[in-house]
């Protein structure tokens, strides 16, 4: 895509980046998986959409965003004065008649000044036209403060060091036009903004900022209060740069175009962007890509709606940047897919930290869901990089959705915890990285299948015995990597007797308290795992590569732990004066059975 080069000396340079995105290869190959989010859609889609895809191959497959250029030349710009009532044009393009500004050609022009009640109308079919905010307030009685309704793009600079203010009508009436203006800012072609100060946008009938083609902001300040949604790009919505505050009856920042399956997606790759919503905080028709920055969501309804913190509909693959989200529905909620590869995220949720109706893939970054029913939800979920860290009311990480069969394929609940359920078509995977759940339900629960190859996992599970640390429907083989479950013992589950790794799992006389630490000794009295417990628990399963299958370990409570543990798991410990309090063989049930594994 070639560069249009523009600037503006006088009102300072916006940095840019040719940033494309929006429907995947997935998307495309079933473009109903765009239409919204009802259970159709989401189950096609699901099937569609590959979570492994990183940022750069979901970008690539989608419409470029238009390209900002490094600056605007202002020097010949047409000077446009409002004045209370009125305005004054110097220079040719634009004319005023009252409180009414039209401009009708292509260029740039500078505006200052403040109109207590009047609009910029931009008519000027397929041209690019540049407005330099200087100093302009701008309010309006009868719709849009600015209106571009034919042009190709507006650019909007924001000139250095100036404040500019825009404010619509309290209502608008219904329209089937298409490019009928219905927000403060509005451009019916693409529109940029850009420039060193700062724009404060009140949409007081309908949404703050609005095209009905692509949106990017390159740098700036700006501020929106919506009566709906704050900022709404049709095709798409970057976000190169600048700090973009937005508070929204509606969604905070969304592309809502699903019909395209090339467009319709919200990238962020850089600036500072908070957001408080009564809806989704950003809602993405298709994709939602974030390679950095920093986004701060606030989504909470005033309704019985859902309003998630980010939402695709599609994929969302968040790369790189720091994410903080507190919504009052789902953290992070996809239709089909997820994949969490470098940024920092932090979720507190009102229902699911993060759910994907297909693939949710964690291979990188740091996650921390602080507060969830359920932290992870998925059809196929895989663990292979980074440091996640769940805490939930419910499940903590669970592999559900999908079909179900009826072989009653072992796994799961066995001898001691109704056994026979059926499993179905989902899989957990944790191949690497570091994950640590705590929760009051299941804690690694899968519908399905479950594999550890690698990796770290820390489950501090559920205090009750109508669920446990692990649960799993379906083949749970272990054949690396480090597993510590600890929780209640009516509904417990351990790895299947073939894995290829050894595993031990000790239901306890009785329950031990929190703060208890507990070893793991094998026959030649070398402590191979310490755990201290957070909760009160009656069963503890643990595997690696230093527990052999058919010999004798030992459970000992006391002693001590080595400073710094990861979920409660040290990295050494010292017997001391600890109680031996069980006696197990490794691959095998404890005595007097319990629910794990394939016998």
């Amino acid at each position: 895509m070639s560069r249009r080069p523009f600037r503006t000396r006088a009102a300072g340079a916006f940095a840019s980046a040719v940033l494309g995105a929006a429907a995947l290869a997935g998307c495309s190959a079933d473009s109903e998986s765009t239409a919204g989010s009802s259970e159709e859609s989401s189950a096609t889609s699901s099937a569609a959409v590959a979570g492994a895809q990183d940022a750069a191959a979901v970008l690539a497959d989608n419409e470029k965003a238009h390209a900002a250029a490094d600056d605007v030349d202002a020097s010949g710009a047409v000077e446009i004065a409002l004045d209370g009532d009125s305005a004054a044009v110097k220079g040719e393009g634009a004319k005023a008649d009252g409180a009414t500004v039209t401009i009708s050609s292509g260029g740039t022009y500078r505006i200052s000044g403040k109109l207590t009640d009047g609009q910029i109308l931009v008519n000027s079919p397929d041209q690019i036209v540049t407005l330099i905010l200087d100093g302009a307030d701008i309010s309006s009685s009868s719709g849009a403060a600015i209106a571009a309704t034919e042009a190709e793009e507006l650019v909007v600079v924001l000139a250095d060091g100036s404040e500019n203010t825009l404010s619509d009508a309290d209502s608008y009436a219904e329209s089937t036009e298409k490019d009928e203006a219905d927000a403060a800012l509005f451009s019916a072609g693409n529109l940029t903004i850009g420039g060193g100060g700062s724009l404060t946008v009140r949409g007081n009938g309908n949404d703050g900022i609005v095209s009905k083609d692509g949106l990017v902001i390159a740098s700036g300040t700006v501020t929106v209060e919506a009566a709906d949604d704050g900022i709404r790009g049709k095709d798409y919505l970057v976000v190169h740069g600048g700090t973009v505050t937005v508070t929204a009856q509606g969604d905070g920042l969304k592309a809502d175009n699903a019909e395209d399956t090339d467009a319709g997606y919200v990238a962020v790759d850089g600036g500072t962007v908070k957001v408080t919503s009564a809806g989704d905080g950003v809602d993405a028709a298709t994709d939602l890509v974030v390679t950095g920055g920093t986004l701060d969501v606030h989504s909470e309804a005033t309704d019985d709606s859902s309003a998630h913190g980010l939402k695709s509909g599609v994929i969302t693959v968040l790369e790189d940047g720091t994410i903080a989200v507190d919504s009052s529905a789902d953290g992070l909620h996809s239709d089909a897919a997820v994949h969490l590869g470098g940024a920092t995220l932090t979720i507190a949720a009102g229902d699911d930290g993060v759910h994907a109706e297909g693939d949710l893939l964690v291979d990188g970054g740091t996650v921390k869901v602080t507060r969830s029913n359920e932290g992870l939800e998925g059809k196929d979920i895989t663990v292979g990089g980074g440091s996640t860290a769940i805490t939930s009311s419910d499940d903590g990480v669970n592999a559900s959705g999908g079909t179900t069969t009826e072989e009653g394929t072992g796994g799961g609940r066995g001898a001691g915890g109704g056994g026979g359920e059926s499993a179905g078509d989902y899989t957990l995977k944790v191949s690497g990285g570091t994950l640590v759940i705590n929760a009051d339900g299941d804690g690694f629960d899968s519908n399905g299948t479950a594999e550890i190859t690698g990796g770290t996992l820390v489950v501090n599970g559920p205090e009750q015995g109508g669920n446990g640390a692990l649960d799993v429907n379906g083949g749970f083989g272990v054949s690396g990597g480090v597993l510590l479950a600890a929780g209640s013992a009516g509904m417990a589950v351990a790895p299947d007797t073939e894995s290829a790794q050894g595993w031990v799992a000790a239901t306890l006389d009785s329950a031990v308290t929190a703060g208890t630490t507990l070893h793991v000794v094998d026959a030649d009295g070398k402590v191979v795992a310490t755990y201290v417990t957070s909760k009160a628990i009656q069963n503890v399963v643990f595997s690696s590569s230093a527990v052999k299958s058919g010999e004798e370990y030992r459970i000992y409570s006391g002693g001590s732990a080595s400073d710094g543990t990861t979920g409660g798991l040290a990295k050494s410990g010292d017997l001391g004066s600890a109680e031996e309090i069980a006696t197990v063989t490794a691959g095998e049930a404890p005595e007097g059975g319990f629910g794990g594994g394939r016998r």
